[in-house]
């Protein structure tokens, strides 16, 4: 049985404007044209300096682009997307009020109203779905928590530290949120010098103990040193900022033993 869910912490900003696609392609990581009906993209804002600032996914109805994006982050994003529209014929509102975003996963994708794309991060990630009404839902956010937490995918602002992180720490390559083909855009400069001198040292892992894991910020330990921190976690499992030379532990995190599981999607390097 699909599982489906309602995401109120999310919310969707509205790009309209014969630019609209040109506009955020050389703004974000990732190739805006590929979002049309029925595929989704995901992307992340940079500074120039290339470090994360927010992340979204970018449906497409045909007319405009909608970007389901933390509810939290659309205060940010609306004032500083509007500073980069210059001469472009571009409009850009947050939508909010207007629609809802939910997640279904663990089965085919519901047949209910609204902008349906599969979650372009993983197969088994599901379906993101955008709709101007509430769904009938049979999961709680929790339940997608548990869900995308087993599945080792990062979560924007829980999992990733604004004008700090690097997007190939956070697993953006192999996630599908990057771009190697499409040109430039903001902080593209970083981005791709991180990834071909192979300057990544760190990488965002789950991580699982066999009871609940502390608060997010806790420092993970290896041999009584500092190696990284916790990030996000519910009951046993999260994920965590990790050295790569530490993967291999043994790791506590206050004082709880932990231990990394590297997800299938994930490349590390070999000597890692």
């Amino acid at each position: 049985m699909t599982h489906i869910a309602h995401l109120a912490d999310r919310g969707v900003i509205e790009v309209t404007g014969e630019d609209r696609v040109a506009f955020l392609q050389g703004l974000v990581s990732n190739d805006v044209a590929l979002a049309v009906p029925g595929t989704a993209v995901w992307a992340a804002l940079l500074t120039p300096q290339g470090k994360w600032l927010a992340d979204f996914f970018i449906l497409s109805d045909g007319n405009r682009l909608l970007l389901d994006v933390e509810r939290a982050q659309v205060a940010l994003l609306v004032p500083r997307l509007t500073r980069f529209r210059l001469r472009a014929k571009v409009a850009i509102a947050d939508v909010s009020d207007a629609w809802t975003v939910h997640v279904a996963w663990n089965g085919p994708a519901p047949a209910i109203p609204g902008l349906i794309a599969p979650d372009p991060r993983l197969p088994g990630a599901g379906w993101r779905i955008l709709s101007q009404a509430t769904l009938p839902a049979n999961a709680t956010p929790a339940d997608w928590n548990a869900h995308r937490l087993s599945l080792g995918l990062p979560d924007g602002s829980a999992d990733l530290e604004a004008e700090k992180s690097i997007l190939l720490e956070a697993g953006f390559d192999e996630l599908n949120g990057v771009s190697w083909s499409k040109g430039c855009y903001m902080g593209q400069e970083l981005t791709a010098r991180t990834k071909y001198r192979g300057l990544v040292k760190r990488r965002l892992v789950p991580v699982i103990t066999d009871g609940p894991l502390p608060s997010p910020g806790t420092p993970v330990l290896k041999a009584g040193l500092e190696v990284g921190t916790l990030r996000s976690a519910q009951g046993p499992r999260g994920l965590a900022s990790l050295r790569l030379d530490a993967l291999a532990g043994p790791l506590t995190c206050d004082g709880m033993a932990l231990s990394a599981e590297i997800p299938a999607w994930m490349r590390l390097p070999v000597t890692a």
